[in-house]
């Protein structure tokens, strides 16, 4: 028996030979395996295929179960439209035509990913509907035994001149993007005129008999969010469906975490208007939550990419305009099916190296200010939105609550503090929440361990580093001086002052800190597996450990509020100890030391963990806060043991 991409053409063909409904299959074997031919009329042969499902496709299967049904095609990086959110208002450099798929090619994968499981092919763009042979392709996927849905996502600037063609050819689901019901708005957001031309297009999808007629609204907070009530408003008397969606950051679009307008505060505004509002049933792998106000036509939906992810019902992988495959639309590794097509590869081995790619997609992707921070193409250049996101605002904001530092840092930044029904505060109106967004997310570092730690091998972080003779690293300590026996901090009285560093020389000062924090072993395992409800441990004391740095003056009352230059915050997890290791490095050039913004850092970050961990135990202790090394000042370089 041949085996097909995990589908097991054998089965297919034995049960026919014993049932012989038509004599035979049509299905092909990716592994070459001769296939029994026969034919029959359409309705019967996809009958059967019903009614004898197969198992799913080992190479779509990712290692967490997930089945990947789902293909969305860019057809083009073409656009004639510049949406804020989608593309850099000076455009993208495209892709020369040769290496963009061709339409041999497009449908050569298609094939491939019908074959394997694929039941349902999105054509997207750029704006699909400028690539001339648009209809051909959507009448040659029609073609595609095991295909049951082909949609389309489109700006709907040609769509009502089209749409009868495409209808023909077998389009079957209609995406329409729009983000505004005011043309003069229209033409601001998007950079170009067509409002007329997106209702029409519209207006010609409901006439066509497409029900319902999906609406893509991104909200945006200052832009129209004051719309939403106009946009439900649509769905009473036609079948529409209109689905609002988050702003999401893509390369190039500006993302500001204030512009952001969240699923669940666009759900109490539309219910303040509609306070019957309930709830629809959807797919496990639906990416909306849909929503209906009763007696209405239509419904709404809501795509909470950034507040509330979907990752665990993922089902969709994207092949970009240039050929390259995306497993995740928010991750920056990509794999070139257009070269391996181009080098002579077989069916097989392009199943190959699909189901490696696809058996390294991760659970989920990173939250969502690390995403903020990420490599990634922009919007127009991978297709149309959305994916998910780890939601990991509110961890922070309660652990700057506790740690009292809120009001004085909002009163600095300009900001008004109120509290919300929710019982946390809101920043909306003040720069805390850009200035968390814009810290800094930088790679994990190594850790600096005693001589008797159980721990594996691992780097020393002391600076600054120099190289000896034989070109091996040697850590520069000459300037290391004995400790003032006097306090800086308290005068001859006796009372308590501030430093005056203003007759210091300015210089280039670094200092590194660590902390630990004993979790246990249930802990542990589920913050080494990111099982905790409130989300990703690690990512969200990175962030905070920063952000403490940042406000060290305004916790320690005698510290100068300096400029630092850099603030890198690393967590790595020693299973040994049971334990999550924090190291904090911090860098300025000013008249004035950083020691206490390292140290600050490193203690926010093992007070988050404990604040997202303490719901499972409480049974956790932070030790060995301390300072590794420092260099820059008078006093000299320090190394942590080495000071006598």
């Amino acid at each position: 028996m041949a085996a097909c991409g995990g589908r097991q053409c054998g089965l297919l063909r034995g049960a026919i030979l014993r049932t012989r409904p038509w004599g035979g299959c049509r299905r092909s074997c990716v592994s070459g395996a001769t296939a029994v031919e026969g034919l029959a009329p359409n309705s019967e042969r996809k009958g059967f295929i019903r009614d004898h499902a197969l198992p799913f496709s080992a190479f779509l299967t990712d290692s967490f179960g997930r089945q990947h049904s789902y293909l969305r095609i860019s057809l083009t990086e073409k656009c004639n439209l510049r949406c804020q959110y989608c593309m850099p208002e000076e455009g993208v450099k495209l892709t020369p035509r040769s290496e963009l798929l061709s339409t041999p090619e497009i449908l050569a994968l298609a094939k491939l990913f019908v074959q394997q499981g694929v039941d349902k092919i999105r054509l997207t763009g750029g704006e699909p509907l400028i690539r001339p042979d648009v209809v051909d392709i959507v009448a040659q996927l029609k073609k595609l035994e095991g295909l049951k849905t082909i949609a389309l996502t489109t700006n709907g600037i040609n769509l009502a001149r089209l749409l009868p063609k495409l209808q023909g050819a077998g389009l079957d689901v209609l995406n329409i993007s729009l983000d505004t019901l005011v043309p003069a708005k229209f033409e601001f957001i998007v950079r170009r005129k067509g409002f007329h031309k997106v209702m029409e297009g519209i207006h010609r999808a409901v006439e066509l008999g497409y029900n319902p007629v999906k609406v893509n609204c991104v909200v945006m907070r200052g832009l129209n969010e004051d719309e939403l009530l106009d946009f439900v408003a649509l769905t009473e008397k036609q079948p529409l469906e209109v689905r609002f969606i988050e702003y999401m950051p893509f390369d190039g679009n500006k993302w500001n975490f204030k512009k952001m307008v969240s699923y669940q505060e666009m759900l109490d505004t539309i219910r303040q208007r509609w306070p019957e509002l309930e709830k629809v049933p959807t797919m496990l792998s639906s990416t909306s939550k849909a929503f209906r106000v009763p007696g209405f036509q239509g419904q709404v939906g809501f795509i909470t990419s950034m507040s509330d992810h979907f990752c665990g019902s993922c089902n969709r992988l994207r092949i970009t305009a240039d050929g390259n495959l995306k497993v995740c639309l928010f991750g920056n590794s990509e794999v070139s099916l257009r070269d391996c097509l181009r080098t002579g590869a077989s069916e097989e081995e392009l199943t190959q190296i699909i189901g490696a790619a696809v058996g390294r997609k991760k659970k989920q992707h990173a939250g969502m200010f690390s995403i903020s921070q990420m490599k990634n193409r922009p919007m127009i250049l991978i297709g149309s939105p959305p994916s998910s996101l780890l939601p990991l605002w509110r961890p922070v904001e309660r652990l700057f609550y506790i740690l009292g530092c809120i009001r004085p840092f909002a009163a600095r930044v300009g900001g008004s503090v109120r509290g919300t029904r929710t019982g946390f505060l809101d920043f909306s109106q003040s720069d805390f929440r850009r200035t968390l967004v814009t810290s800094l997310v930088l790679p994990l570092r190594g850790l600096c361990r005693g001589p008797d730690s159980p721990a594996p091998r691992s780097q020393c972080l002391i600076t600054p580093q120099s190289s000896s003779d034989d070109g091996s690293e040697t850590h520069n300590i000459s300037g290391l001086q004995a400790a003032s026996g006097q306090l800086t901090h308290v005068d001859r009285a006796g009372k308590v002052h501030m430093v005056d560093v203003g007759e210091k020389s300015s210089s280039s000062r670094t200092a590194i800190a660590t902390a630990v924090i004993r979790l246990g072993p249930k802990v542990f395992s589920l913050v080494q597996s990111n099982q905790l409800k409130k989300g990703d441990v690690l990512t969200v004391a990175q962030i905070a450990g920063i952000q403490g740095a940042k406000l060290t003056s305004q916790l320690i009352p005698l510290c100068h509020n300096i400029a630092l230059s850099q603030v890198q915050v690393s967590l790595a997890l020693d299973a040994s100890r049971c334990a999550a290791v924090v190291t904090a490095e911090c860098r300025t050039y000013g008249k004035t030391g950083v020691e206490m913004e390292a140290l600050t850092a490193a203690s926010v970050a093992a007070l988050t963990i404990y604040d997202m961990c303490k719901a499972v135990t409480h049974d956790m202790v932070i030790e060995e806060v301390k300072l590794v090394a420092k260099s820059g000042g008078r006093r000299g370089d320090y190394l942590q043991g080495q000071e006598s």
